[in-house]
């Protein structure tokens, strides 16, 4: 069996695909002290969910740490590169050394195999993986298409994953934590507002509202958004103006609306069948 190495290959390309000593691939790993593996500082992952890592550890006081991790050298330690939340397991297990396979890396390919494989593995929730393609496109001046072809998703994808960066940042923090899910996200996007995305969050928190009840609410939020706008617009016209729109509307008999800016405007005049403008039009008398 052949190693292969590279980016968009998943942590097959990384490690032994075959977990048994006696592969090929298995005298590649060797045997590091945990006092020597520090977290790589460019981890995209924010949040680690100790109750899993509970059982992590749990699995690897009975079975030993079988996975090695993916290791980069770095001075007199080792940065991880893949498999941070195996080495916090393996800590919480009491081991005093794993296994690990050493890969040359410069800083920016670490930063690079870290986002992608962290990503591959759908280690990240959506915001840490919106998070991890915007450092791909920002640092390492990808485009959409070629990180699409990197990690095997769609530009649309990608797309929608990232717009979620566009949140309040408690409604990010909101779906790190998995109190809220990426479809709720997505629907509170529509809110342009971010204190109204926080106080809808909120609000669809404590009632356990579902993602289609989060959009029903966020629409009658805009709705009701757009009609005080227009209740505003209404209030700002110069008492001259409101005045005269008045006593059209009681000559006409139907809706006027008077726009007015810098001495200029329009007058609309509503109507709402064939027999309604002949009467304005008799009224006009034309």
């Amino acid at each position: 069996m052949s190693k292969k190495f590279g980016l968009g290959k998943g942590l097959g390309a990384l490690i032994p695909e075959d977990d048994s000593i006696e592969t090929k691939e298995a005298k590649n790993t060797n045997t590091i002290s945990m006092n020597k593996i520090k977290p790589n500082k460019e981890q995209p992952r924010i949040y680690f969910d100790n109750e899993k890592i509970v059982e992590l550890s749990t699995s690897i006081k009975e079975h030993g740490l079988i996975q090695p991790l993916i290791l980069k050298k770095d001075e007199d330690c080792y940065s991880i590169i893949a498999g941070e939340r195996r080495w916090r397991a393996a800590k919480m297990a009491g081991l005093k050394e794993v296994p690990a396979i050493i890969m040359d890396l410069d800083e920016e390919k670490l930063l690079e195999v870290s986002l992608i494989e962290n990503i591959q593995r759908e280690d990240l929730n959506a915001i840490e993986e919106g998070k991890a393609y915007q450092r791909l496109l920002n640092d390492f001046k990808l485009t959409q298409e070629e990180l699409s072809k990197k990690i095997g998703k769609s530009r649309t994808a990608i797309s929608n994953t990232m717009r979620l960066l566009q949140l309040d940042n408690r409604v990010q923090n909101y779906i790190i934590e998995s109190v809220l899910s990426e479809g709720h996200g997505r629907a509170l996007l529509g809110l342009e507002d971010k204190e109204n995305q926080y106080k809808t969050a909120q609000l669809v928190i404590d009632e356990n509202l579902s993602v289609r009840e989060t959009e029903k609410i966020v629409k009658k939020i805009n709705e009701e958004e757009n009609e005080n706008n227009k209740s505003n617009e209404e209030k700002k016209i110069n008492p001259y103006y409101k005045d005269l729109q008045n006593r059209l509307q009681n000559y006409f008999g139907t809706k006027v609306k008077l726009n007015n800016k810098n001495n200029k405007g329009k007058i609309e005049i509503e109507y709402y069948s064939e027999e309604d403008l002949q009467r304005i039009i008799e009224i006009i008398n034309l």
